[in-house]
């Protein structure tokens, strides 16, 4: 058995500026951690499947087009989970599209919360800490084309690490 995930990567320089921002409020997780938006949820699946699943992205990546995503301000899911996020303000519906069509198949699961695509910036915290992210960060901002999501595996001396990159390649229409 093996843990993947499926994730939007987040750009340079802001993947290593969230990741050491999440890393100065304490968050011992947080090196291990990617900065990303989540499509796929920590999954296992028997090692034997992998190639399934990878068969399973490619043709999902065929059949969704490139995106923008816009990134801006902060957001929460307290109380129902200790978490705060940057939040996507542009790119909804398209990190929306993506997840629906990378969650069937192999990887078709029952989520745990409805799917809201976003940035986490401090999970599992103090509230002071919480607190101190949602503030700090409300200016944050990008913006950037999603062209392609990546299949991570998660290792437990290094952590969640990129496997497969996956590239969009439906045909914009409109």
């Amino acid at each position: 058995m093996r843990t993947i995930g499926v994730a939007i990567a987040i750009p340079e320089p802001w993947a290593s500026q969230l990741q050491d921002y999440r890393t100065s409020l304490g968050d011992a997780t947080a090196t291990m951690i990617p900065t990303h938006i989540t499509l796929v949820p920590p999954t296992e699946i028997h090692d034997d499947l992998l190639p399934d699943v990878e068969s399973h992205l490619e043709a999902a990546a065929a059949r969704v087009a490139p995106f923008s995503v816009h990134l801006r301000g902060t957001g929460t899911f307290r109380p129902v989970s200790p978490v705060v996020f940057v939040a996507v303000v542009q790119g909804i519906s398209g990190c929306e599209q993506l997840a629906n069509t990378v969650r069937q198949g192999p990887l078709d699961q029952k989520l745990s919360f409805p799917y809201h695509p976003h940035v986490t910036i401090a999970h599992d915290l103090p509230d002071a800490s919480l607190d101190k992210a949602f503030g700090e960060l409300a200016d944050f901002e990008c913006e950037w084309a999603v062209e392609e999501f990546h299949l991570y595996v998660h290792d437990d001396a290094d952590g969640w690490r990129p496997t497969r990159e996956f590239a969009l390649r439906a045909a914009l229409t409109g």
